[in-house]
This record gives structure tokens, C-alpha cells and sequence, in this order.
């Protein structure tokens, strides 16, 4: 959790427009970042009404209903974390974050190598770190027109703490 509001610290912008996708009770978000439109897309509303840092809530399952209910160029982020693995409409996924960016905007997805393996797509538990990073790659590769996509390793204490990477993209 640290790892990724860090990371997220050091990218966001005080005002930011943030849409968090598979969002639930707790919020990887800076706590202390004043931010300003925070959507949070999730399945399950009790959980998203735990969240403090959503302006707004949308429950929604994107594994029956890809399509992402907000304006063209509506956020400058898009973030989803540890749940990129249970996507199984994934390129549709990517070409809506991609629409609802605004110009400059980025999406940002996270994980780790934990999951619940019944959940998550069948070739995620085929592969290793290097592997997952590939797949979400791959999404980005072939969704939409985004640029300066990039991998990176945040894990907190690299060998001796659990894994986390971002794969982030640019609208």
C-alpha cells in the first residue's frame, strides 16, 4: 500500500482529476494530496462508501459492462490497482480509460504477484513478474493510441518485501 501512494505522490498533482477503477474501501491515494473529482468505479457499494477519498461513486461490474459511464477527457488519471488480473475485457477497458483521459492524462495499473487465482484471468497464473508486466503491456499495445508507456519496479525493499509494478500509460 505505501509503495503505490508514493508512487502516486510523486505523479499526481494537487487538483488532479482521479477516475479509480475496481475501487472498494481503501484508498491507495495520498491522503494528504488535495485532489479534485475522485470516481470510484467498484462492484461493491457498501465498499466504495467506506472509501473516504471518493467524490463520487459508480458500482459496476467491468467484466460485464466495459464501457466506463463518464465523459470523453473527463481525468487526468486513471488508476486501477491489484486488479488489473481479473480483467477479462481488457482492450475495451483500455480504449475507455484512453477515452475518458483527458490529453496528457495517464493510467496508471498496478500489482503485485498475489491474487485470488480463481479470479484472475487464466493466463496470469501461467506467468511470472516479467510475464504480468507483458500482459498489461500488451493491453496498452494494442487498445489505443497511447504513448510513452512504461514498466516499472516500485516494490518497497526489492528481494525482501512483497513485489508491486506499475505499468503506466499516456493519452
Amino acid at each position: 500500500i505505501g509503495a503505490i501512494t508514493e508512487y502516486y505522490a510523486s505523479v499526481m498533482s494537487e487538483g488532479a482529476d482521479v477516475c479509480d477503477l475496481c475501487s472498494s474501501w481503501i484508498s491507495h491515494l495520498p491522503p494528504d494530496l488535495k485532489l479534485g473529482r475522485v470516481a470510484g468505479l467498484g462492484m461493491n457499494a457498501e465498499e466504495l462508501s467506506r472509501n473516504e477519498r471518493l467524490t463520487e461513486m459508480v458500482v459496476q461490474d467491468l467484466n460485464i459492462e466495459p464501457k466506463l459511464p463518464f465523459e470523453d477527457s473527463s481525468f487526468d488519471f486513471v488508476c486501477n490497482v491489484v486488479s488489473v488480473d481479473y480483467l477479462n475485457k481488457p482492450l475495451e477497458i483500455f480504449r475507455e480509460m484512453h477515452r475518458i483521459l483527458r490529453p496528457g492524462g495517464s493510467a496508471i495499473m498496478s500489482f503485485s504477484n498475489r491474487c485470488f487465482p480463481t479470479k484472475a484471468i487464466a493466463i496470469w497464473g501461467q506467468t511470472d513478474d516479467s510475464g504480468h508486466i507483458w500482459i498489461v503491456g500488451s493491453y496498452y499495445k494494442f487498445s489505443a493510441d497511447w504513448a510513452d508507456v512504461k514498466a516499472m519496479d516500485i516494490s518497497p525493499a526489492k528481494g525482501m518485501s512483497d513485489p508491486m509494478f506499475v505499468v503506466q500509460g499516456t493519452k
